[in-house]
């Protein structure tokens, strides 16, 4: 059943949505077959995982006119996301991310299909066209829930600092998910390199205006020199809550000035890893105003019932579900 909310959006997402090609497993998706596409995109992942919680929710980013865009607009629809910040582009096509699959189910982003030489629609986004709805967007908002992807183009570079501004206006925390990704600075770059000199300054500055980061261990050391979640609080002048994951390592984190780590709940069985962190972002969101453990719980639970399923939205949990999964592990 299609799930609809008339509430205003309690979080903002913005950033990139796009096709997930998923390769056989073992596979390259450049040339063996069959492919999976699959709807994706962190932010998008984040949205929609959020509404099927029941957490009211926006989107904002821009499409593709054309098939793809037009699949993420019924989706969002089917899942209740307020879609007024979606911006569809009738020169810029949606993008799609070849993911290579092992045969364990881990994926490796490794590069691009479908651009025509002129780019993508979520490097392409504007902020002129939010600027009068942006009032009524953020009238209940408690977050805007952003990455680090469009930082690596101009355009969606300046929409982002845009809604930056706004959200500092508005007093509205962001939460960051720093997603590491190379190749969306770089279509050339190895997919596990780290970040160049110019990425490590572009991402700092949204590391400096967040109130929330979350990052994978490789990520703290790659931005912190240190996988502590507290050390990495402490480097930042506004002291941020963090959220270190590290696969299936326990998952670390200073909240309110307290350090907390939590096993990885292990999923019922693995599919396909693409969206877990995502799922386990919104689930955070989804229960941020309950106790820490409680929180984290939740989000771990969430992270782990994505893995049983291809694709980051499709198995995405409902609320019921990832109560019913916790009660059979407690």
């Amino acid at each position: 059943m299609a799930e609809h909310s008339l509430d205003a959006p309690q979080v903002l997402c913005f950033g990139e949505a796009l096709i997930d090609r998923l390769g056989p497993p073992g596979g390259d998706p450049a040339v063996d077959r069959p492919v999976d596409d699959r709807l994706g995109g962190a932010p998008a992942n984040v949205a929609c995982a959020l509404a099927h919680l029941g957490t009211p929710v926006a989107f904002l980013g821009r499409l593709g006119d054309d098939s793809s865009g037009a699949a993420f607009q019924r989706l969002f629809t089917d899942r209740g996301v307020d879609q007024r910040g979606v911006q569809l582009d009738p020169t810029h096509s949606t993008r799609t991310v070849l993911v290579r699959r092992t045969a364990a189910g881990e994926r490796v982003f490794q590069g691009f299909a479908g651009d025509q030489g002129v780019g993508f629609a979520d490097q392409a986004v504007e902020s002129r066209p939010w600027r009068d709805l942006l009032p009524s967007l953020t009238s209940a908002a408690r977050w805007l829930l952003i990455g680090t992807i469009p930082q690596a183009s101009p355009a969606s570079a300046a929409a982002l600092h845009t809604l930056l501004e706004w959200a500092a206006d508005q007093g509205i925390p962001v939460a960051l998910d720093v997603n590491w990704r190379p190749t969306f600075w770089d279509a050339t770059a190895d997919p596990a390199s780290g970040p160049t000199a110019s990425a490590l300054k572009a991402i700092r500055e949204l590391l400096e205006r967040a109130s929330l980061i979350k990052l994978a261990r490789e990520e703290a050391l790659w931005f912190f020199q240190t996988d502590d979640p507290a050390s990495v609080s402490q480097a930042l002048p506004q002291r941020p809550d963090v959220v270190v994951t590290d696969g299936a390592e326990p998952v670390r984190c200073c909240v309110e000035g307290g350090v907390f780590t939590l096993p990885v709940l292990a999923p019922p069985e693995v599919v396909d890893t693409t969206g877990a962190g995502d799922a386990f972002t919104a689930g955070l969101l989804h229960r941020w105003n309950r106790p820490v453990t409680e929180r984290l719980r939740f989000a771990a639970a969430c992270g782990a019932l994505v893995c049983g399923g291809a694709g980051a939205i499709d198995p995405q949990p409902n609320e019921i579900q990832v109560e019913t999964f916790l009660g059979g592990i407690s």
